[in-house]
C-alpha cells in the first residue's frame, strides 16, 4: 500500500508544475509589450510635438560654384600645369596652346598698320600740296585781275586816241603813219586784253581743279583713317587671340578631373575640366509641396552632413526656386496628355551655412545632407 501510494504521489504532483509555467511567460509578455507600448507612444508623442516644429527633408546636397575651363579658340596642347585635384589661384596658367599661327596673325596685322599709317602720310602730303597749288593758282588769278585792269585802262587811252586821230586825218591834219600808228596801239591794246583774260580763265579752271584735287585727297585722308582704325581693330583681335593660347584660371578654387593630354587638338568651346570655386557651399534641398506652408526666407535650419555624422551644421533658409523642380527637366510633365496620375511636387529651396564652422570649407558639392528647418 505505501509503495503504490509513494508512486501516485509524482504523479499527483506534476499536473500542477505544469500549469504554473505558462503563468510566468504570459506575465514576462505582458510586461513587455507594456513596455513596447510606452516607449512606442512616447516616441510617437516627440515625433509628433518635433514634426510640429519643424520640416524635415533627406532630398538635400551640398552645392557650390563650379567654373568649366573652356578654350575660347582651336589648337593643339603643348603644355599642361595642373593635375586632377589641384589647388590653384587666380590666373595661374592651366593649359597651353601651340600659338605660331596666332604669332604670324599679330604680326601680319602690324604690317598692314604700318602700311594704311605710310598710305595717311601720303595722302596728308598730297593733301597739302593740293592747298599750296590752290594758293599759287589764286595768286595768279590775282595778278591777272590786276594785268586785266591796267590792259582795259591802256585799251581805253588807245581808243580814246585813235578816236581823235580819225578826225585829225579827215582833216589832214596828222600824218598817215600818226594814224596807222594809233590804230595799232588800239589792236595791241584789245590783244593784251584778251590775253589776258584767257589766262584768268586758264587760272579760274587752274584753280577749280586744285580744289577738286584737294578735296578728294582730303576724302582719301578720311578713308585712309578709318581703314587705320580696321588695322587698329585686326590687330588687338589678333593679339587677343594670342593670349587666348594660354588658358588660365579664372578663380581660386580646386581643378576636377583634367580631360586633355598634350599633343591633343581642342576645338573652341570645348570643355577640358572644372574649377570648383573656393567660395562658401550651400545647401539645395527639396522639400514636398505639402511641406512648403509654413516655410519662410531667413528661418533657422540644422544640417547633418552624411561625411561628418554627430555634427551640427547652422544654417539659414534663403530662398525658393520660382518653380518646380518638373517645370525645369528636360521633358516637363504635360498633365493635359494622356492619363493623370498626381504625383505630388518638389520644390527646391536654397539654404546658406551661417557661422563661422571650419567644417563648411571641407564640404564639396554633391555630399548628401538631412535638413530640419525651425518653422518657428
Amino acid at each position: 500500500m505505501s509503495q503504490q501510494n509513494e508512486n501516485k504521489t509524482p504523479k499527483s504532483g506534476a499536473p500542477s508544475i505544469e500549469t504554473e509555467a505558462p503563468k510566468k511567460r504570459s506575465k514576462g509578455f505582458l510586461i513587455a509589450l507594456i513596455i513596447l507600448v510606452i516607449v512606442g507612444t512616447t516616441f510617437g508623442t516627440i515625433k509628433y510635438i518635433h514634426g510640429l516644429h519643424h520640416q524635415e527633408t533627406d532630398d538635400a546636397q551640398i552645392d557650390a560654384s563650379i567654373s568649366p575651363v573652356i578654350p575660347r579658340i582651336s589648337g593643339y596642347v603643348t603644355e599642361i600645369r595642373v593635375k586632377d585635384n589641384q589647388k590653384v589661384k587666380k590666373g595661374d596658367t592651366l593649359v597651353v596652346l601651340d600659338n605660331r599661327s596666332e604669332v604670324i596673325e599679330v604680326a601680319q596685322a602690324q604690317a598692314a598698320l604700318t602700311a594704311s599709317q605710310s598710305n595717311l602720310h601720303v595722302a596728308e602730303a598730297t593733301t597739302t600740296a593740293s592747298q599750296t597749288n590752290i594758293a599759287t593758282y589764286q595768286a595768279n588769278a590775282a595778278t591777272v585781275d590786276a594785268q586785266i585792269e591796267a590792259a582795259k585802262i591802256t585799251l581805253k587811252r588807245a581808243t580814246q586816241d585813235y578816236d581823235r586821230y580819225v578826225n585829225l586825218i579827215k582833216d589832214h591834219t596828222i600824218t598817215m603813219q600818226q594814224f596807222e600808228q594809233a590804230d595799232a596801239a588800239k589792236q595791241s591794246a584789245e590783244h593784251q586784253l584778251l590775253v589776258l583774260q584767257n589766262q584768268k580763265n586758264a587760272a579760274n579752271r587752274q584753280t577749280t581743279a586744285a580744289t577738286s584735287q584737294s578735296n578728294a585727297t582730303g576724302q582719301q585722308v578720311n578713308v585712309v583713317n578709318a581703314t587705320i582704325q580696321q588695322r587698329i581693330a585686326d590687330l588687338e583681335n589678333a593679339r587677343l587671340n594670342l593670349s587666348y593660347t594660354v588658358i588660365i584660371a579664372p578663380a581660386d578654387g580646386l581643378v576636377s578631373k583634367v580631360n586633355a593630354q598634350i599633343g591633343q587638338f581642342l576645338q573652341s568651346g570645348q570643355s577640358l575640366f572644372s574649377i570648383v570655386l573656393d567660395t562658401n557651399p550651400w545647401v539645395v534641398a527639396n522639400f514636398k509641396e505639402t511641406q512648403l506652408s509654413k516655410m519662410r526666407i531667413g528661418q533657422k535650419v540644422t544640417i547633418h552632413v552624411d561625411a561628418y555624422p554627430g555634427h551640427d551644421f547652422e544654417a539659414k533658409l534663403t530662398s525658393f526656386s520660382p518653380a518646380t523642380g518638373a517645370r525645369f527637366a528636360l521633358l516637363p510633365p504635360d498633365n493635359a496628355s494622356g492619363n493623370f496620375v498626381k504625383v505630388v511636387q518638389r520644390m527646391p529651396v536654397e539654404i546658406e551655412f551661417t557661422g563661422n564652422d571650419p567644417l563648411v570649407k571641407e564640404l564639396r558639392p554633391g555630399l548628401n545632407v538631412d535638413v530640419d528647418v525651425h518653422i518657428d
